[in-house]
């Protein structure tokens, strides 16, 4: 077989076999008995034809196999998890994919997944090892792949021209539509992620709040100060009951003195997004990836006043943000009893705090980066005594199960997270007679639960629903903390109620809330997005919009 006839006959299996949902996408609105249609259609493909055609064509011969071998396996894995799930891989998910762990990885393998591999990648592999491609001199070579790339170009700017009018249409009305040219967009997008790894890799991050300094309360405080913030994960705010939701998926936090903020804009849709912007001084409202992932975070700002950090994972790492500060990871030896031997329960961030809380000093700021809700396994994030919803999907696969089953699992799991928090808090009070203590809680995006044909997260944020892009958050306060760090006495609470009254929190005021309640001062800081400010006689501005 000559080389260049397997430019081609790549790319047509590709889009055949692993575009189907870029093409119902594409022509949803479009009447199936109109032949307009399957004109328009017959166009499309002819040009992911060209478009794929065009990827390989300059390619050697010695390693055209191996990279059609690639691109084969990451297209029957593209197609399998966009039609599933509905993932679309833009340069935001693929980042995701690249830093997943084993464990993770382990929890999305199923049989109707390898199946599904082992027919669309294994069967085309096993055709492209038996075949041969005939040496060519490099004067043939050249006028057979010349003669390729000129004829695919051709038909790109033809279907251009003929769809123009409809192609910006689409592109206009679905942002992401790109992202489901599988496997061109993967392409793409792990060339960005790559280059922009490569650069970030290549330069020190930027240091931050030079200036930063212990606020006014910190002089003579005859206490310990402990802040612990709880990262969640995947919790939505549709789901939450202190949200409006109408299941009791916090029942021990309804009973507590917390402050809830309802539905509170994400930074972003999945954790590689949110978490960097959780703690960058800009967010969302002016969102800046590079900026972001090169500047250091506010954990570096507070340690830098002398607040002592500590970063508590139980998930898949910090995302950048606590580089260079004390941190563990929940194990076995930590939490005994906790762990499977790839994943530990929640708990396991505070198996110790007593013993942290006896042995405080000074002012900390204790990070726990909790599991949570990580899909698809939600079943796994619980022990067997939260299984309060039933009948709860047991599956590693969503689609293995019914939508309320999948809920169901979904919601046994907030409940865990809910009795994690009013455990912690709980601790937290019982040393109120000696540490001085709050407690924010914020999850980093939100989750799909088969809502629109959608599951899991990661949807582009622009065209994401409202479920994976609210999330909640809640805040407690010792008794004595609100005095001790300056602000009025009873003033937080029916703050934040009205903040709530008006939705308008962001992931946005977390930066500037945590300087707040640690009594940090910096140039950074921004009152109007400080939560505590209007309890402060000094910062009375207006929380502002998001």
């Amino acid at each position: 077989m000559e080389a260049a006839a397997l430019v081609v006959a790549a790319p047509v299996f590709w889009v055949l076999a692993g575009n189907a949902g870029f093409l119902r996408a594409a022509l949803q609105d479009r009447e199936p008995a109109d032949p307009g249609t399957w004109a328009f259609a017959a166009v499309l493909v002819a040009m992911l034809v060209a478009l794929h055609a065009l990827l390989l064509v300059c390619w050697p011969r010695r390693i055209l196999k191996p990279v059609v071998a690639v691109m084969t396996v990451a297209t029957a894995a593209a197609a399998w998890f966009g039609t599933r799930y509905g993932v679309v891989m833009d340069p935001g998910m693929l980042r995701n994919v690249l830093r997943t762990d084993a464990a993770e990885a382990t929890e999305l393998l199923s049989w109707p997944l390898l199946l599904h591999l082992a027919l669309y990648a294994g069967l085309p592999l096993l055709l492209l090892w038996r075949l041969r491609l005939r040496p060519q001199g490099w004067r043939r070579a050249l006028l057979q792949r010349g003669a390729v790339g000129a004829a695919a170009l051709a038909v790109l700017a033809g279907g251009v021209l003929a769809l123009y009018q409809p192609l910006a249409s689409l592109t206009r009305n679905d942002h992401g539509l790109r992202y489901r040219i599988v496997p061109a967009a993967l392409a793409w997008s792990a060339g960005a992620v790559l280059a922009a790894d490569a650069g970030a890799a290549t330069r020190a991050k930027s240091p931050i709040g030079i200036d930063a300094r212990p606020g006014p309360s910190w002089a003579g405080a005859a206490r310990p100060r402990v802040v612990v913030l709880v990262v969640g994960e995947t919790a939505r705010a549709a789901s939450w009951q202190l949200a409006g939701y109408a299941r009791e998926t916090t029942p021990r936090l309804a009973t507590l003195p917390v402050a809830d903020l309802g539905a509170v804009a994400a930074c972003g849709t999945s954790t590689e997004t949110s978490l960097p912007c959780l703690f960058a001084p800009v967010g969302r409202r002016d969102y800046d990836e590079s900026r972001i992932r090169g500047q250091e975070s506010l954990l570096h700002v507070l340690a830098r006043a002398g607040v002592a950090v500590h970063w508590r994972d139980n998930q898949s790492g910090c995302k950048g943000v606590c580089d260079g500060l004390p941190g563990d990871r929940v194990d076995a030896r930590l939490a005994p009893g906790l762990c499977d031997g790839q994943r530990c329960l929640d708990e396991g961030l505070i198996a110790d705090i007593d013993a942290r809380l006896a042995r405080a000093r000074g002012t900390q700021l204790w990070v726990l980066h909790m599991l949570g809700n990580h899909g698809p396994s939600y079943f796994r994030r619980y022990p067997a005594t939260f299984e309060h919803f039933r009948p709860a999907c047991r599956q590693d696969d969503l689609r293995l199960c019914s939508e309320d089953e999948v809920r169901n699992a979904y919601d046994n799991a907030l409940r865990y997270t809910d009795h994690v928090l009013a455990a912690t808090i709980a601790r937290l009070a019982a040393a109120g007679d000696r540490v001085d203590s709050a407690l924010l809680y914020v999850s980093d995006h939100g989750e799909s639960l088969g809502e629109y044909g959608l599951c899991l997260h990661g949807v582009p944020y622009a065209v994401a629903p409202a479920v994976q892009r609210e999330v909640p958050m809640l805040l407690w306060t010792s008794r004595g903390y609100e005095s001790v760090v300056g602000l009025a006495k009873g003033c937080l609470r029916p703050a934040l109620a009205r903040e709530r009254a008006a939705g308008r929190v962001a992931h946005d005021h977390v930066f500037h809330t945590l300087l707040g309640l640690l009594d940090v001062r910096t140039a950074l800081h921004e009152p109007a997005l400080d939560l505590t400010a209007p309890c402060r006689p000094d910062g009375t501005t207006a929380v502002a919009q998001r």
